[in-house]
């Protein structure tokens, strides 16, 4: 809430429903969503599907209301009495000034502190390096014999077994019997676990159980076991719970499986598979060494074709050593034949450029004479074009104009004065004349 509204309530009186919408506001944007612990009363639920019901504990109680599209989301049933955990936001309902939270999420009391124990010791094996990659082991690609964790009488062990039955029905299986659930469980899991690492006659382990609720599975997210799987010397696969079920034992463990039945097929290979394989492969080694025998075939077969009994060889080659000759001799005559005409033709080119001396010198005196009457017609011209400036400049030289009577006449500044209109009366002027110069004074002065 803003201090401009403080200001503004000393100045003016409101309506109970302007006051009620303060206070709502003020609630939603300082308190935030937060989590109620208390005992459900006066449950209602109406026919629009929301909840209406108090919580409260031996000191107090609050109203609630939870919409239908959050209720829906409900696992489980609720009714009076219960203990609960809810996820609200403080509110007010404006019509009536009652103030009263609206749910956002609703979980049986006590699993809370169960997400609070999980999420620290999930932290504190997370920060010794119980979860990091590096340490875990490999599983065998092929195990000699399987070890199971489980209760003899869970269906998660008929499962197990079923699936290693139909994907490798030779390697044996061992059963470390332990109780999975229940009080002293966990420290069970661990002594089995135990046991088959000093027994050491198991190439892998799977801890394993079927689905239930977190208190359920809770065993598996007790330390002694989490310490257990990473002090096994075993690689253990963990196979607790349903696809969505997420334990302490799953972080630890070397692999996760979703089910116990994944994780009897992570750590058993399909031996059908297995025999598709060889069998493919026994096809392609098959193909691959009779290709192999055919290549080697055609390679005999061509080099009996290359293979030439010696006399043979030797006539051949005989026979292309006459032809190499005859076509040496051939290229040795045209190689002489076309220098010869080469001869011929530079022979005359050098006559036909031979010089005539007497001609050479006849043209050279005729070129020096024309040259020198053209060097004396050009000075000529620029002796008459040099004249022409020179009377030029006689004519605007300004010492020759003033000879003829002028004079010039200039103001204290230096400027020509050409105009009366540029000078006062009284004014000091300069004339030059063609022989000296003389300063004057206006004492009047007239024009157009």
């Amino acid at each position: 809430m803003s201090s401009d509204f403080f200001f503004e309530a000393k100045k003016r009186i409101f309506r109970v429903a302007e006051l009620n919408f303060a206070v709502k506001q003020l609630l939603e944007s300082s308190i935030p969503l937060l989590w109620i612990r208390g005992e459900i009363s006066n449950l209602v639920k109406a026919a629009s599907g929301h909840f209406y019901f108090s919580l409260k504990d031996d000191q107090a109680q609050v109203r609630c209301v939870m919409f239908r599209h959050k209720n829906v989301l409900l696992g489980h049933q609720i009714s009076n009495g219960q203990q609960v955990e809810v996820l609200a936001v403080a509110t007010l309902y404006e019509q009536r000034g009652d103030f009263q939270l609206t749910v956002e999420q609703m979980r049986p009391a006590g699993l809370g502190i169960l997400y609070e124990q999980f999420e620290r010791l999930k932290q504190l094996l997370q920060k010794e390096g119980l979860f990091a990659a590096e340490r875990k082991l490999s599983l065998p690609a092929f195990p000699k014999r399987i070890g199971i964790v489980t209760s003899p009488q869970a269906a998660a062990l008929r499962d197990v077994l079923s699936t290693l039955r139909l994907r490798l029905p030779s390697v044996p299986v061992v059963l470390y019997p332990t109780p999975v659930q229940g009080a002293g469980s966990a420290e069970k899991i661990a002594a089995a676990i135990g046991l088959a690492n000093r027994r050491a006659e198991c190439d892998v382990l799977i801890v394993c159980r079927g689905g239930g609720s977190i208190e359920d599975l809770w065993a598996f997210n007790e330390e002694v076991v989490a310490r257990a799987i990473a002090a096994s010397e075993i690689p253990v696969v963990s196979g607790v719970g349903h696809e969505t079920d997420f334990t302490i034992a799953d972080f630890v463990a070397d692999e996760r499986a979703p089910t116990p039945t994944a994780a009897a097929q992570r750590v058993a290979p399909d031996r059908h598979a297995l025999l598709r394989v060889l069998q493919d492969q026994a096809q392609h080694l098959q193909r691959a060494q009779r290709n192999r025998l055919q290549n080697a075939m055609q390679g005999v077969d061509y080099l009996q074709r290359r293979l030439v009994h010696p006399a043979q060889q030797l006539q051949r080659q005989t026979l292309q050593l006459g032809q190499l000759q005859q076509r040496l001799r051939r290229a040795y005559a045209y190689r002489q034949q076309q220098q010869h005409w080469q001869w011929q033709s530079l022979a005359q080119r050098l006559c036909a450029a031979r010089l005539d001396f007497s001609r050479m010198q006849d043209r050279q005196i005729n070129l020096a004479q024309r040259l020198l009457r053209a060097m004396r017609a050009a000075q000529a011209q620029q002796q008459g074009r040099l004249d022409n400036v020179a009377q030029q400049l006689i004519l605007l030289d300004p010492q020759h104009v003033l000879a003829r009577g002028y004079s010039m006449v200039q103001d204290a500044g230096g400027a020509v004065v050409s105009d009366a209109g540029q000078v006062e009366v009284g004014a000091e002027l300069r004339i030059t004349f063609a022989k000296g110069w003389a300063r004057a004074e206006v004492k009047e002065r007239g024009g157009k």
